[in-house]
């Protein structure tokens, strides 16, 4: 596609210029590996360690705490079966996880924690199931809902795990949250959290895994010994650069990109619902982080839209999945209690740093075009 409209940066964003070219020595002149002992290598180290040192500045830990990974679902998978590995005991998180989560959770056997209309947990439906269920080893919940954007009160969540699950690993899922929240006010809050560079600007394949000192879990990957041997395998040293980059421009730009983005944000939303009948946003604007756009659209089907959409030379995605067959709804919205039929027409369009206020303007047009020729079809 020679031009495109893009609106799925929450699926994955574009790679920032200034990663790519962080990463690009680490790819060529400065190949060594990290674990080695010549001076080559001791370079590609100290390139990992700073890039350790810049990680946790920005989130708002020790640089120790920090364990790099190939991203969000090693990190969520490692803090869920891994803390069960080491500890025993029951695996606890919302019904609306993401499946990174969620499907560690089922294959333990563990408990699904019902949520609320916007997608994110009750501290008081969490404090039931906590005192409720015994032994309980790691509860996850995560900081922005992938799907439909909502944030968790995770000082919320934290208080109540403390207090009715004092024993329990608090762990987070927070891939979604750096480009929107400062992960300095999340980190103190839980035991670990787990991120990847590719929700914010680096490349596909490299994650962190924040784990606090006092954290114990089986290491899902073993034999090698690095990170202190909390997993083990060959450093992604140009990965890892770049991540810490990425990572730090976010950081830096997040002030002034929030409120620019909840704006363009706004505009689509608005048009959409102006342009078109029975369009209903799904979360309430209050409740979300700023880039996102999920819409539940009456009389369409999604999967039908998407493929006039991306005819239209539009980027977007749903919340939806063809499963033996038939359309059904994700699991997000149906924990929601979001209605069968009005979940089949969900679209997410979500921004991110590279949107411009034409971007909105095609992607109303496209929605709008779209669903009327839709509508008209079957009418």
């Amino acid at each position: 596609m020679s031009a495109f409209t893009y609106l799925d940066h929450a699926a994955t964003t574009p790679m920032r210029r200034e990663a790519v070219d962080a990463m690009l020595p680490y790819l060529s002149e400065q190949f060594a590996n990290p674990s080695g002992s010549h001076r080559f290598a001791r370079e590609a180290r100290k390139a990992v360690d700073d890039a350790r040192e810049v990680v946790a500045g920005v989130i708002g830990c020790d640089p120790g705490d920090v364990v790099f990974t190939s991203g969000g679902t090693e990190g969520d998978n490692t803090a869920v079966l891994g803390t069960v590995a080491r500890r025993g005991g029951v695996a606890v998180c919302p019904a609306a996880e993401h499946h990174a989560v969620l499907a560690p959770v089922e294959q333990l056997h563990g408990v699904e924690v019902p949520v609320g209309p916007t997608g994110a947990v009750d501290a008081a439906t969490l404090a039931d199931v906590l005192r409720s269920t015994p032994d309980v080893s790691v509860v996850s919940v995560m900081a922005v809902n992938n799907e439909v954007g909502s944030i968790t009160d995770l000082a919320a969540v934290a208080a109540v795990v403390r207090e009715c699950a004092p024993a329990a690993v608090l762990h987070t899922d927070a891939v979604q949250a750096p480009c929107w929240l400062d992960l300095r006010s999340i980190t103190p809050l839980v035991d670990m959290l787990s991120l990847s560079a590719h929700k914010f600007g680096g490349p596909k394949g490299v994650g962190v895994l924040v784990v606090k000192p006092s954290v114990r879990y089986a290491p899902m990957l073993i034999g090698g010994g690095q990170e202190r041997e909390r997993r083990s395998g060959t450093h992604n040293v140009a990965g890892i650069v770049a991540l810490a980059e990425a990572l730090r421009l976010t950081d830096a730009e997040r002030s002034t990109e929030v409120p620019r983005l909840a704006g363009l944000r706004d505009q689509l939303v608005d048009a959409l619902c102006a342009s078109l009948p029975g369009v209903h946003e799904t979360v309430p604007r209050s409740h979300k982080v700023a880039g996102s756009a999920h819409l539940c659209i009456e009389d369409i089907e999604n999967e039908a839209l998407l493929f006039l959409l991306d005819e239209a030379g539009v980027c977007a995605s749903a919340a939806s999945a063809c499963a033996a067959g038939a359309m059904e709804p994700s699991h997000v919205l149906a924990a929601m209690g979001v209605d069968r039929r009005l979940g089949l027409g969900a679209l997410r369009l979500t921004l991110g740093r590279t949107t411009t206020e034409a971007d909105v303007q095609r992607g109303v047009d496209a929605v709008v075009a779209s669903v009327r020729r839709l509508r008209k079809a079957t009418a």
